[in-house]
């Protein structure tokens, strides 16, 4: 006979993640947040009244691909291609330099650069806690800007510009690293794979977004569209790890962009807005949470982790704010780019729950991690308000130079 355990730790997650979420957002920080509480309080750390089974494991892996797809979705190309060159600057530096700072910060802690051999298990692990520093969850910036009235200033547009772009180098990077974490793969053979997927990506993406367009147009707004949506998506997910060996989340990422302007693609957006938020998205976030036990957080892990907060704020602030001043940013406006630039958000839990199911990365950094998220998740907003109310911002900022 089949168990039902999982119907109570379902309802136990739904509950409890609904619940804290509440309440992180009446003190103004984002629902998200609560949902990892929620992982963490009712997990093996505290109440362990729920644990990380098979079934919760892929409903979670489940979840992560629905939101990588909404990502890809809500991908703004227009937006993107106003920034330009300036905005692929920004994020090129803003995502290697946070590799390099964890990548270095990862080798001390473990005492093994593992420079020696580039393939070897001790490299990579280093190298994907850098991969986990390189995301950017602009999301709660967006709500900020929003709410002081520069999104739509120069150092507002480049933010998005460069966080859009900064994700999608995090994915080909995470790709690489996975694709490597097998002795048996030559890296070559993984680059060539990669290149491979974004044709075969582009090639079906074009053929099924005419396709797409046209079943809108006669069938309209009906139930059927988001379900040949969600097909393909996971198809392509499917397709992507199974046929190339890059990343599901990929092939998930992609499928979104392929649909992000597509006649529906708001009604669509809708439509998986609703199932991401009744039960994937609190399954995943309360899942990484889960992963957390009191025993990983020892003295070492502890100064670990405060030293990998340090650097995951200034390699963003360094990086980022480093990428506008060349693209012709003001001092002032470099510092708000970078700064805009530091919330982690779930995008660096995607990454983390990724390296985490090939061996990249053992349980005991996810409570660092889970902090790191927490922490520039509350940090953003607050530094963002400081340096946008100071008396010398001018309305009218300079769109930076044109490179």
């Amino acid at each position: 006979m089949i168990s039902i355990n999982f119907l109570l730790d379902i309802a136990i997650i739904l509950l409890s993640t609904k619940a804290l979420g509440l309440i992180t957002k009446k003190v103004h920080m984002p629902q998200v947040v609560g949902a990892l509480l929620a992982g963490i309080i009712f997990g093996p750390a505290m109440l362990n009244l729920v644990h990380e089974t098979e079934f919760i494991s892929n409903l979670s892996e489940l979840g992560v691909i629905v939101l990588m797809f909404a990502a890809g979705i809500e991908t703004d190309i227009k937006e993107l291609k106003k920034c330009g060159k300036a905005s692929f600057i920004i994020a090129l530096i803003g995502v290697i330099v946070p590799l390099l700072g964890g990548y270095i910060v990862a080798s001390v802690y473990t005492g093994d650069w593992g420079i020696s051999n580039l393939a070897s298990p001790a490299f990579l692990r280093n190298v994907f806690i850098g991969v986990i520093l390189t995301a950017t969850s602009v999301s709660i910036t967006v709500e900020t800007l929003q709410e002081l009235g520069k999104l739509k200033t120069s150092s507002g547009t480049a933010i998005m510009g460069a966080a859009v772009i900064d994700d999608i180098m995090g994915i080909v990077i995470l790709t690489i690293i996975t694709g490597t974490a097998d002795s048996n793969v030559n890296l070559a053979v993984v680059l060539l794979k990669i290149a491979a997927f974004f044709v075969f990506a582009g090639i079906c993406g074009f053929i099924f977004y005419k396709a797409f367009n046209w079943l809108c147009i006669t069938q309209g707004q009906k139930r059927r569209i988001p379900i040949m949506a969600f097909v393909f998506c996971l198809l392509l997910a499917f397709i992507s790890e199974e046929w190339f060996g890059v990343a599901d989340i990929t092939g998930a990422y992609a499928a979104g962009i392929v649909l992000a302007n597509t006649i529906h693609s708001k009604y669509i957006s809708q439509k998986f807005e609703v199932v991401s938020y009744m039960l994937l998205s609190p399954i995943f976030f309360a899942a990484v949470g889960l992963k957390i036990t009191v025993t990983s957080m020892d003295k070492n892990m502890i100064i670990f982790t405060g030293v990998l907060l340090l650097v995951a704020v200034l390699t963003k602030v360094i990086g980022c704010g480093l990428g506008a001043k060349m693209c012709g940013y003001s001092k002032d406006e470099s510092l708000k780019i970078g700064i805009g630039m530091i919330s982690r958000g779930e995008v660096a839990l995607i990454v983390a729950n990724k390296g985490a199911s090939v061996g990249l990365m053992e349980d005991k950094f996810f409570a660092p991690i889970i902090l790191i998220v927490i922490i520039t998740t509350l940090v953003t907003p607050i530094l963002l308000k400081i340096v946008y109310s100071k008396k010398n911002y001018k309305h009218n900022e300079p769109t930076g130079i044109a490179i």
